[in-house]
């Protein structure tokens, strides 16, 4: 298989994009982070992915794969920096990437496009899956301008897609539902958009920002309001980031059908999408100011799945703007009269001819995939999810990360090294050739290679990344310290983020602060 090679994309112009190719050479050795330990050590030996049998036909069905790996996130400043992008961001000590790729892999999805905002990540992104995939996958990494959203994203691409299905995927997902079954739904369905959903995570809404910085309080989480027919497999409402406290609104003409159709505020948009590339690329071309798939595009595409198929007095009515409220009172009737009629077979037939059955009127399925609700459906999206997703995947959903658990619940790597009397407990990740000093305890906490930790240090609900020093005596409680921080000695850290190369001074207190180095 081809290794993958790197497009830079330094600028575009409408919708010409100048692309030059670059190859992507192997490394010497592969990097530490996907190396295979010791057979005989088998709680930490990870296991590689092995292709489904049972999706295998995915890959024949002419979809084209492109994961969306985003740059610089500003909801996971100070964790994110210009030598670490998103997509590098490790889960049990893993890039966040590798479970996206991997997964795709176990569906038989070996041909990808990796978009990354930004030249110099996706420089760093591609390199590093040269050597991680070189005899795995084919990728090619695409940079694209930074802050041009998702759509922007794909727009800035979509010349280079020519399957008659795409398949979008965010780089930032975590999760076991196969893909291929969504791409099987929106081919069964023949629809224009098929839609992943996931029941909303238990620490709180995929989209809840993150509370770092001064006030950890929780603040009331956003949703989803989704409206489907009675087989859920059509999207007919969808409205996002609504506020608990704040009152719904929903017109009283979609009231009257709320019979036929079930309005749900516990499902989350995971951010995987199928699209028919013929319709996407249209909706790209004509909404220039359209930047976010999940606020812009498919709310879009599923008002204008209704708008489509309106008439009033034998004349199609204009499609409404992307940012407009709801039409006139006239199009309410009509959309509560289509939204009354969801529940036949025939729904999206019924107004596929004009008035009196004449004058062929232009319609098109928007769909849902929901995932079963004993699946883990996760996205890296704020600082709160990077801690959850850790300590969910050493934990309950250990199967994610490859790694068996010791007798003792936890992973320690070999190489690893503990002082007298120090105890690292269940759920808890000891990275390769760590060191940690006399009297110290772990608890529901990652730490990552070639760490120097003195004696009676406690690190208790934290992240602990790459090549960190803590001196003796220190406490760090619901934390992230980034790789290269030195912590001097008895520095007490409560909901904290440190960012990469960051030193704290003996003795120093914090408590709900994002300690960083400034940017040059």
């Amino acid at each position: 298989m081809r290794g993958p090679f790197l497009w830079l994309l330094p600028q575009v112009n409408g919708t010409n994009i100048n692309t030059r190719h670059l190859q992507c050479h192997r490394p010497k050795t592969r990097p530490a982070l996907f190396g295979c330990f010791a057979p005989s050590i088998q709680h930490f030996q990870r296991t590689p992915p092995k292709p489904s049998l049972s999706l295998s036909t995915v890959s024949t069905m002419d979809f084209q794969v492109v994961v969306l790996a985003g740059g610089s996130s500003k909801n996971l400043v100070p964790l994110v920096s210009k030598e670490v992008p998103k997509a590098l961001l490790p889960v049990a000590n893993r890039p966040v990437l590798s479970y996206v790729l991997e997964l795709l892999e176990l569906n038989n999805l070996k041909d990808l496009i990796v978009v990354v905002e930004g030249e110099d990540a996706a420089l760093k992104v591609g390199g590093w899956i040269s050597g991680a995939y070189v005899d795995r996958l084919h990728v090619e990494v695409a940079a694209v301008p930074e802050d041009v959203g998702t759509a922007g994203a794909l727009r800035a691409i979509s010349h280079h897609l020519t399957a008659n299905d795409i398949l979008v995927v965010s780089g930032d997902i975590v999760s076991d539902v196969p893909p291929g079954a969504v791409a099987a739904a929106h081919r069964r369905n023949d629809a224009v958009v098929t839609a992943m959903l996931c029941s909303t995570p238990i620490s709180g809404p995929l989209d809840s920002t993150s509370s770092g910085g001064k006030d950890k309080a929780k603040k009331p989480g956003r949703v989803n309001l989704i409206g489907l027919d009675p087989t859920k497999q059509f999207l007919l409402y969808i409205a996002t980031g609504a506020e608990l406290e704040k009152d719904i609104r929903i017109q009283k003409s979609i009231l009257r059908a709320v019979g036929q159709m079930e309005i749900q505020s516990d499902l989350m948009d995971a951010h995987l999408y199928a699209f028919k590339r013929s319709v996407l690329q249209e909706v790209l071309d004509q909404k220039e100011t359209f930047h976010s798939l999940k606020r812009d595009v498919l709310p879009y595409l599923v008002r204008s799945q209704l708008r489509s198929e309106v008439w009033l007095n034998g004349v199609p009515q204009p499609e409404e703007n992307g940012n407009e409220k709801v039409g006139s009172h006239n199009n309410q009737l009509v959309q509560s009269q289509i939204l009354a009629n969801a529940s036949k077979p025939s729904f999206h037939q019924l107004y596929a001819l004009g008035p009196n059955g004449s004058s062929p009127v232009r319609t098109h399925k928007c769909c849902v995939y929901i995932a079963d609700s004993s699946k883990y459906c996760a996205r890296l999206n704020s600082i709160q999810a990077f801690s959850d997703i850790n300590r969910d995947v050493i934990g309950e959903k250990i199967h994610l990360s490859g790694y068996s658990l010791s007798a003792h619940h936890n992973i320690i790597h070999p190489s690893a090294e503990l002082g007298s009397k120090t105890t690292v407990g269940p759920q808890c990740m000891l990275g390769e050739g760590s060191q940690m000093g006399d009297k110290c305890s772990v608890k529901r906490s990652v730490i990552g290679r070639h760490c120097r930790i003195g004696s009676n240090v406690k690190v208790v609900n934290s992240i602990v990344m790459n090549h960190v020093t803590i001196g003796d005596g220190c406490s760090i409680q619901g934390s992230v310290i980034c790789s290269n921080v030195q912590l001097q000695e008895r520095v007490i850290l409560k909901d904290c983020q440190v960012g990469a190369g960051f030193v704290v001074s003996a003795g120093s207190e914090f408590k709900a602060e994002a300690l960083a180095k400034k940017e040059k």
